[in-house]
């Protein structure tokens, strides 16, 4: 599931990295330079997400969620999808809504100190981010994040202001919420009727051949016949799982993200200390918490009861922890001269996230999906992992051509454009 998604305004045209002769600066050099690696750790994050996205797009939705519910899981097939799991379930999404928190301070620090109006352009900003969010979500793929993103960022708007312990307290209690909600509901579930416990696995958890079939025919038919089912889930996502889980996670991530750019942890300031620290937090306690997730799911044998409400808490905890070790081995490399040259790219890809975003939707909608090459339940695991290596070579191709010529990408010139009711200048 998806997500930043920030526009391009409140960043330079190009990275610095990529400056052309014709691009003007507008910021300080050292504070571009920061900018741009916000740039780079959303390039990586939008490539990223779509490791587990693909799932969404290729299998049915039951599998993203439970693994053994579709599909091969052996072998190779078992590798992809364990890996997967570890070092990218959540944890591109984490980043992503870090980095949307961090947008909205440096949104309004910068419009602040320009003396313009923060508070009208950024729910304008909201609105119409909402708006794409829904027009993605049941016109092409109801795995949107985009509606979330843009109702979490309303509420997180008032919090901008507060210091860092504060965020950070207010993030962190908003986060375990969501946490809270599922264990709870784990727990209650031997008090359920026999016959509500049946129907939810039958029909989120673990569908019989009869469901799966219906579903696949759906997804293989023209795009009118996949109209009902794409926005039943949708809704769905929009109302029951964003009240439940995604509002809490996402707003709590947005704050924390918020106290970060502020203590200057995701603008590559802090020293090389700090940055190490974290990068062994991810390694010692994210990534053998989630290992042991993953063994006690498969020894539970993915009972939904366990492995839906209780056995995903601990992917749910060290995810942020994780992601903070990607955030930290980024800072570590933009800090190496010699490497810090060879990330233009990745900095171009974030500079186009929201466009790179809904062109992975329609990338991969064509190529699953009825409506094109209709190969919704045919990939293995291991073609999924192909297919977000060679979408993500389109995808950093494009956007270096694209900004070679224009300075923004095209989602980003249409939101800008429609957040300020005019049409803005889009060549170079």
């Amino acid at each position: 599931m998806p997500e930043q998604l920030q526009s391009a305004e409140d960043l330079p045209p190009v990275p610095a990295a990529c400056k052309s002769a014709k691009t003007p600066t507008i910021t300080p050099t050292t504070r571009s330079e920061r900018l741009v690696i916000l740039d780079v750790l959303r390039g990586v994050a939008t490539l990223g997400i779509l490791i587990m996205n693909i799932q969404f797009f290729s299998m049915i939705s039951s599998a993203y969620l439970n693994p053994t519910a579709f599909g091969d899981l052996k072998n190779a097939n078992y590798w992809v999808w364990y890996l997967s799991h570890l070092f990218a379930d959540m944890k591109f999404m984490s980043i992503f809504s870090m980095l949307f928190g961090a947008g909205i301070v440096l949104m309004s620090d910068r419009r602040t100190t320009r003396g313009l109006p923060v508070t009208g352009f950024h729910f304008r900003r909201m609105g119409w981010l909402l708006v794409f969010g829904l027009l993605h979500a049941h016109l092409l793929w109801p795995g949107d994040i985009l509606v979330p993103y843009a109702l979490c960022g309303m509420a997180v708007f008032y919090f901008r202001n507060f210091s860092p312990r504060v965020l950070w307290i207010t993030g962190l209690l908003c986060f375990s919420v969501a946490s809270g909600l599922s264990v709870l509901t784990g727990l209650s579930i031997p008090f359920w009727p026999p016959e509500d416990v049946l129907q939810m696995q039958q029909e989120t958890w673990q569908p019989g051949a009869t469901e799966i079939n219906k579903e696949l025919a759906t997804q293989l038919g023209p795009w009118l016949q996949q109209l009902p089912l794409r926005s039943t889930q949708a809704f769905f996502l929009e109302t029951f799982v964003f009240l439940f889980t995604l509002v809490w996670r996402c707003s709590g991530l947005m704050l924390i993200g918020m106290a970060l750019y502020k203590q200057g942890i995701l603008t590559g300031v802090r020293s090389n200390p700090v940055y190490l620290f974290l990068l062994v937090i991810a390694a010692c306690i994210g990534i053998p918490v989630t290992m042991y997730g993953i063994h006690e799911n498969f020894a539970n044998e993915w009972n939904m009861s366990y492995s839906f409400f209780l056995g995903d808490q601990f992917n749910y905890w060290a995810s942020p922890l994780i992601s903070l070790g990607y955030a930290a081995a980024i800072m570590l490399i933009f800090k190496i001269p010699n490497l810090n040259k060879t990330t233009w790219p990745l900095a171009r890809v974030g500079q186009m996230a929201l466009s790179n975003y809904l062109l992975q939707t329609l990338l991969c909608t064509f190529l699953f999906y009825g409506h094109g090459f209709a190969q919704f339940g045919k990939f293995s695991r291991v073609e999924q992992l192909l297919t977000v290596l060679a979408v993500s070579l389109i995808q950093i191709i494009f956007s270096c051509i694209w900004l070679n010529y224009y300075r923004f990408g095209p989602l980003e010139w249409l939101w800008r454009s429609l957040t300020y009711w005019h049409r803005q200048p889009l060549r170079i």
